[in-house]
């Protein structure tokens, strides 16, 4: 079975007030699965901006999904494959850079809970964890 794709709303959860979906986040993450610099960077700065955690505190989380998720490079690749995306299901180019690096690196669920639940996007389907 291939290793799940995580947006990085799911991630975000772990410093939600939810602690049902904080315990589920970390439940997820600690099974590991994939991610792409583009999840690190969206964590980075909501993190920074609407978290408001200091730099030494991204630092630890982005050390924590780095050892705990394989990450992917965000290429031309996944750049032209995520325009595309875009255009033909009508998503955000942010969306659509996460899609593209899941549907290239061969996952085939993504979880996300910022798309339809059970959206398929050719080889990926979105599945709502919470």
């Amino acid at each position: 079975m291939a290793k799940p794709f995580i947006d990085s709303n799911v991630v975000l959860y772990l410093f939600s007030s939810n602690t049902v979906k904080a315990d589920h986040a970390e439940s997820i993450l600690q099974s590991g699965g994939l991610i792409s610099v583009q999840v690190l960077n969206e964590v980075a700065s909501v993190c920074l901006r609407k978290i408001k955690m200091t730099w030494e505190e991204v630092d630890a989380v982005l050390e924590t999904l780095r050892s705990t998720c394989e990450v992917l490079p965000v290429t031309l690749a996944s750049h032209e494959k995520a325009v595309g995306l875009a255009k033909r299901f009508q998503i955000s180019l942010y969306d659509a850079n996460i899609v593209a690096t899941a549907i290239l690196c061969g996952a085939d669920t993504l979880f996300s809970e910022n798309m339809q639940n059970g959206m398929s996007m050719e080889s990926v389907t979105v599945v709502n964890p919470f």
